[in-house]
């Protein structure tokens, strides 16, 4: 398919966008293109860079199937503007560009070229908009930092929010200063996509010292589902269309974010040959580095830890090896502090994601460990509450009455009556005495 060139216009770097999420599945895809397809119906030039892992997601929703990506590009095979795919509105698309971080591997010629051809592309454009790879991959995180606004997207389901405060936490960590803005997609309305934007914010002031920018929110519809299923995106749809006119509003919110910051001097490609310099394809003037404190060297490791162990989630065999190594540091000087941290971390597990079964054997291993550390003598349950505290025999008043009326009974009796007959006589009398 033949791409028509966009025109020429004003030397101004385009506005870039990365939609990004903390994991797969929360809809990145469908809001990258369907944002992208709203803008370039209404006359902007826009181009979408295909960044997902997954080759050609974005492409494969309108029907496109490239002939060509960036790693064609890479190898010599053709030019950045062969692999261009069009779509409706004069939307274009770019797929494989998360290649562009094999561009790191390349020699400083070649990286150059790649990155020099991608720098003149996205001049041509209005805005450009990325669909990042999900996840905690050095792609992704890349991408997110070369944008000059990132969108993470959202559900409802708490375990897109833990996933996208893991992300911001890690950016945080790698020295991202911006404020990220949050789109809450597949919400039941407004109410319930402003609460769940609250939560996450909340959490993010608390721990991370800063909060995010709500973008907005897309409504769970079927008519969206369909559409993904059949190739035919809800922004190709007539403007009335209230799955259609989400969009334009989503839109109209992003302009008026954009309008609050100011426009990067660089763009996307500036950013990754900057990346490039730093790890040593073009070597710059070298300066001492600044040597790293205790807590930020600590803080490094942990970073690095989230990002192997996310790679690898069904490792059990390395978590285990993980976690194994770090409580035994924890556990060469056990004080109150230390306490402390092990009881935190043990309440911040997601517990209830555990069968019954699992749950069950997790909590008869705690009550062991527990009567190691601490073993408390098991208490028969059964045994009245008294035979435990009176160490002595007391009157029983219940049986024999007030003191008084026993000593009158007992003068009452002969003196040869036998001890038997003398309990049995007033055990009658006491009965005889309430009947």
């Amino acid at each position: 398919m033949s791409v028509k060139e966009p025109s020429k216009h004003k030397s101004n770097q385009p506005r870039t966008i990365a939609i990004t999420g903390g994991k797969g599945g929360v809809g990145k895809t469908s809001v990258a293109l369907n944002l992208a397809l709203t803008l370039a119906r209404q006359n902007k030039r826009v181009l979408l860079l295909d960044g997902d892992t997954d080759l050609a997601n974005v492409s494969i929703m309108v029907g496109l199937y490239p002939q060509k990506t960036l790693a064609n590009v890479m190898a010599g095979e053709c030019r950045l503007e062969d692999t261009l795919l069009e779509a409706e509105y004069g939307l274009h698309i770019v797929p494989g560009a998360s290649g562009v971080q094999e561009c790191m591997d390349m020699s400083p010629d070649d990286s150059l070229r790649i990155l020099r051809a991608l720098s003149q592309l996205e001049s041509r454009y209005d805005y450009v908009i990325t669909d990042t790879a999900a996840g905690l991959q050095a792609s992704g995180l890349h991408m997110i930092a070369a944008a000059e606004l990132a969108c993470i997207v959202v559900t409802p389901d708490p375990a897109s929010l833990t996933d996208a405060f893991s992300l911001m936490k890690v950016m945080k960590r790698r020295g991202y200063k911006r404020v990220p803005s949050i789109l809450v997609n597949m919400a039941q309305g407004a109410s319930q996509a402003r609460s769940v934007f609250q939560r996450l914010d909340a959490a993010a002031q608390r721990h991370l010292g800063e909060g995010f920018h709500y973008l907005g929110g897309i409504w769970r519809d079927e008519t969206l589902r369909q559409s993904v299923l059949n190739q035919h995106p809800v922004a190709l749809l007539p403007v009335g269309d209230p799955s259609c006119r989400q969009f334009h509003t989503l839109a109209d919110m992003l302009d008026v974010r954009l309008s609050q910051l100011p426009r990067r001097k660089a763009g996307i490609a500036a950013y990754w040959h900057s990346v490039s310099r730093k790890q040593g394809n073009v070597q710059p003037q070298k300066r001492a580095p600044k040597p790293l404190s205790v807590r930020e060297r600590c803080m490094n490791a942990i970073s690095e830890l989230e990002s192997i162990l996310a790679q690898s989630p069904d490792n059990g065999l390395l978590r285990y090896e993980a976690f194994t190594r770090l409580f035994a540091l924890l556990g060469g000087t056990v004080d109150s502090d230390t306490v402390e941290i092990i009881q935190t971390g043990l309440g911040a597990m997601r517990w209830e994601s555990l069968s019954g079964e699992r749950k069950a054997h997790l909590a008869e291993h705690l009550r062991h460990l527990a009567d190691e550390i601490h073993p408390v003598r098991p208490v028969d349950v059964q045994a009245p509450v008294h035979e435990t505290m009176v160490s002595e025999p007391v009157y029983d008043r219940i049986s024999f009455g007030e003191q008084d009326q026993l000593l009158q009974a007992l003068k009452a009796q002969p003196a040869d009556i036998s001890l038997d007959q003398l309990l049995k006589s007033l055990a009658g009398d006491r009965g005889s005495g309430h009947g």
